[in-house]
Formats: C-alpha cells, structure tokens, sequence
C-alpha cells in the first residue's frame, strides 16, 4: 500500500515560501496498490496529483470524500480525468439527511459558484452515498464511521492483506467522546484507528488555539497523539495544518513532543510517500 500526501493544509489554501516544507493545499491523499487507486477528499491538492498524471497507471478511479466543506472538495472541478470520455471516476460521500450527494456536489459545481455542472462531465462518472458502512474495492476493504465534526463527516478505514491506514482528516475529538482520553469505546473514530499501521488525523490547533476554538470540529496535536496511544495506532501523521502556521512555527510547536516514545509521530509532508507493509 502506498500512500501518498497531495494536499496537507486546513481550512483554506496557503501557499507561500513559509509553507513550501509541509504544503499549502487542502486534503487530498491517495492510496494505491497495484493497479488500484484511491484518492481521499478532493481540496486543492488533487490539482496538484492531476498534474502529476498520478492516475494514468490505474483501471478506474475512486474519489472518497471525508465529508463536504469546500477546503475537502474545492479541487474536484480541476480533476482532468473529469473532461476525458475514456476515463472511469466514482466519486463516493456521505449525502445530508435532505439532500442527496449529488444534489450537494451541485452546490459548488453550477454558476455561480463554478461555470458548469457536474453533469457537463465527460467521463463515465458514478457517484455512490456512504453512510456507516463496509465495503470492497479490489484489494481495498473500507469502512466509514461518522465522526465528530460539523455536516455529515466519515472517518475511513482501509485495510489490505497485509497493512492498513486509517484517515480521519477533521476530528473533534474532546466532543466526540465521554472523559477523552479515558474511555476509548466512546471515543468518535476508535473503531477505524484501532491497531492501524497509519494513523493520518487532525491536529489542527494548539490547546491555546482550540480554547478559542470549541466546537469548530478539529483537535489539537497533544489530543492526535493521545487519541493514536489509546487506539494503539503504529504510526501517527500530523495533518490539517492550520493556515495560520507557517513551517517553522510547525516545527515549534512538534518540539514539545520529541521525547514520545510509544508512538511514532510525523507531520504529514506534501509531495511525501511512505510505503506501509
């Protein structure tokens, strides 16, 4: 399984020479095994992989989202695989309880907002509603759990034989559970992050941030790493950089954290790939 970082940054795009190490687009991760491809959330940095022909080696495409704020979706109308009738896309999210997926996607892909619909794709595009769920794609066994986050918003599970890498890129976690960290159960995303190989999750604020922040639907860094302990997740990435950090104040902040020993604790890098068992 590899797994590849396109897109790292929260909330807003934030591209500039202080953000050049860890990234400046919105979420987008992808996941490929042999001639399979998953690409999770679609922010600005799924321009970045349809750049990079990233997807040229692959059958069929699979676009997952997370959930639908515009940081996770904004890149979508920027997919070249979209404008190409040969190739084959399946965008898959979670619908709101009046609307259904496509109804929502519409929302950003018409005018104003965007100069054509999603129905002007010339690909063969399918969209398919998630919920809490379970299902296969090739070597791909993928589970959805909603999360604590404002909307309709999954964390995803994906497991293959031999590995597997749990995201969950906007995570409340102090809302989304009963006296966090002491009672993992009841923990919103436990299930997907329990015994994973790759923990990619939120970690936007620092406390003093989230302070001011409570109920904006993101954790803090203490509260990633407290969160991946209690899950006993083998490796965690530090993700949803917040626009207002620039890389050093990134590396600032992780300073604190270097004598953690029971875990292994990385910030997500755009453009980086690690490569799980």
């Amino acid at each position: 399984m590899i797994v590849r970082y396109w897109g790292t940054r929260g909330s807003i795009a934030t591209i500039s020479p202080d953000t050049q190490l860890y990234g400046g687009n919105t979420p987008c991760v992808s996941v490929a095994k042999d001639e399979h491809l998953l690409i999770l959330d679609a922010g600005s940095g799924i321009h970045r992989l349809s750049q990079a022909k990233y997807y040229t080696d692959f059958d069929e495409i699979h676009i997952i989202l997370s959930h639908l704020h515009m940081d996770h979706i904004q890149g979508l109308g920027f997919f070249e695989p979209f404008f190409s009738a040969e190739s084959v896309v399946h965008i898959w999210g979670p619908p709101s309880a009046k609307h259904s997926l496509q109804a929502r996607l519409s929302r950003y892909l018409s005018p104003p907002l965007f100069p054509f619909t999603i129905n002007e794709f010339q690909c063969d595009l399918h969209i398919h509603e998630m919920h809490q769920e379970q299902f296969i794609l090739g070597p791909f066994e993928i589970q959805t759990r909603y999360v604590c986050h404002p909307g309709p918003t999954l964390g995803i599970r994906i497991d293959t034989s031999t590995s597997t890498c749990t995201y969950i890129p906007d995570h409340e976690l102090y809302l989304g559970s009963v006296n966090f960290p002491h009672n993992p159960t009841w923990t919103t995303g436990y299930d997907l992050a329990h015994n994973t190989d790759l923990l990619i999750h939120d970690a936007q604020y620092t406390e003093q941030e989230y302070n001011q922040r409570i109920g904006w639907g993101h954790s803090t860094i203490s509260q990633a790493i407290a969160f991946a302990k209690i899950a006993n997740a083998k490796k965690l990435r530090i993700f949803h950089h917040n626009p207002n950090h620039s890389d050093n104040q990134i590396d600032q902040i992780m300073t604190r954290f270097v004598n953690e020993k029971e875990i292994e604790i990385g910030v997500a890098k755009e453009g980086s790939t690690e490569e799980l068992p």
